[in-house]
């Protein structure tokens, strides 16, 4: 009887847990900007992982206010502005930026892709929150699937955006959790510093309010 429910509890698939980046503090974060986001964290950024899967969460300090940075964050047809390893996107010519919407990403030369087939999974502008998942392409993101949010922030005259970005993908076969992990990781955090350098440009060029206009016009 022992050997039986040993090999049935062999036999069961190991089930999905749930991430914990909600206690973690990202080492590029103060605590008291950590216990602002843990809620956002806990409803946007949380995931189920299972085996052959892993989830990462990462961080950056933009020195830019939260307009900006969202005017070039929300925009899903112009990944390249702030995207490295990106050589153009296309979209269909009837394109409308609406939950279900779809992108076309060539990538350079020189990394294990070549075409990324992306889906708009939400964009909601009151909360700042964007996510796509990876559905198709040569690369090696299987079940790629990301959320963006941005988090405003004043304090003592001088204002700032945190933009906080997670994924879960499947592990490829042949690969550790930690080399694709490592992979993943610093394809985002590259992303997130050219972000950061984009947006702060764009603030000290005085196009913070253009974008703002841009912005509320494109809300209309």
């Amino acid at each position: 009887m022992d050997k039986v429910e040993s090999s049935a509890a062999e036999q069961e698939p190991e089930r999905k847990q749930p991430t914990q980046h909600h206690l973690a503090l990202p080492t590029g974060l103060t605590q008291e900007e950590f216990e602002e986001l843990k809620q956002s964290v806990i409803e946007h950024h949380t995931y189920l992982v299972g085996p052959a899967q892993c989830s990462s969460l990462l961080e950056q300090r933009i020195h830019s206010p939260l307009d900006t940075v969202w005017s070039v964050v929300r925009r899903f047809d112009k990944p390249q502005t702030y995207k490295h390893f990106i050589k153009s996107c296309a979209v269909k010519e009837d394109f409308k930026m609406t939950v279900g919407c779809t992108r076309e990403v060539n990538v350079i030369s020189g990394l294990p892709a070549d075409t990324s087939t992306e889906r708009l999974d939400i964009l909601d502008d009151d909360r700042h929150v964007t996510g796509f998942t990876i559905t198709g392409g040569e690369h090696r993101l299987r079940n790629y699937h990301s959320v963006t949010t941005g988090h405003g922030f004043e304090r003592d005259g001088k204002i700032w955006t945190v933009v906080l970005e997670s994924y879960i993908v499947d592990v490829p076969e042949g690969n550790t959790e930690e080399d694709t992990r490592l992979f993943a990781d610093t394809v985002v955090k590259l992303n997130l510093q050219k972000l950061a350098s984009v947006t702060e440009g764009m603030n000290r060029d005085g196009d913070a309010v253009r974008s703002r206009i841009w912005y509320l016009v494109a809300k209309e």
